[in-house]
């Protein structure tokens, strides 16, 4: 298993699909995966440190977490199959929990817990950038400075 930072989310031209860009720690490889408007949007806000008037279902998760004494130590992505990812939340108890890789992303951040990437998902979907293409890597972070949860076209009720 790889850590992996949370780069953060755009929308995907043409298909004004959102994904959330995820890079290797320590490494040349990024992850993106395509995601739902609404996991999007709840990324946006927990990266962005926004707390909507009413919590979202991520938010609602980790409160539970915290009041039936649960304590999430990790986030994997697991597998790519068919095109698909697949996750797993694994608690302090031992529990893993099968999970889509854009809920627990958006559960990790809430909470702190930090996000691996098996060696497979990374050979597989990972893309290398070479330090010569980082100037791309730093438009792409400027681009997400300037976006709002807003522009991904969901509400947050």
């Amino acid at each position: 298993m790889n850590e992996l930072d949370v780069v953060g989310v755009r929308v995907e031209m043409p298909s004004n699909q959102p994904i959330v860009l995820l890079r290797e720690v320590g490494g040349d490889r990024y992850l993106p995966i395509w995601i739902g408007p609404g996991e999007a949007t709840a990324i946006a806000f927990a990266q962005q440190g926004m707390t909507p008037a009413r919590p979202l279902t991520h938010d609602l998760f980790k409160d539970v977490l915290e009041a039936v004494g649960q304590t999430l130590t990790e986030v994997r992505i697991t597998d790519l199959r068919d095109g698909v990812f697949y996750a797993e939340l694994v608690f302090a108890s031992g529990v893993e929990v099968s999970a889509r890789p854009s809920d627990a992303i958006a559960l990790a951040l809430r909470t702190g817990t930090p996000i691996y990437g098996s060696d497979g998902v990374l050979d597989d979907a990972g893309i290398a950038i070479p330090d010569e293409q980082e100037d791309e890597v730093e438009k792409f972070r400027e681009f997400l400075d300037q976006i709002s949860p807003e522009d991904f076209g969901t509400s947050s009720q």
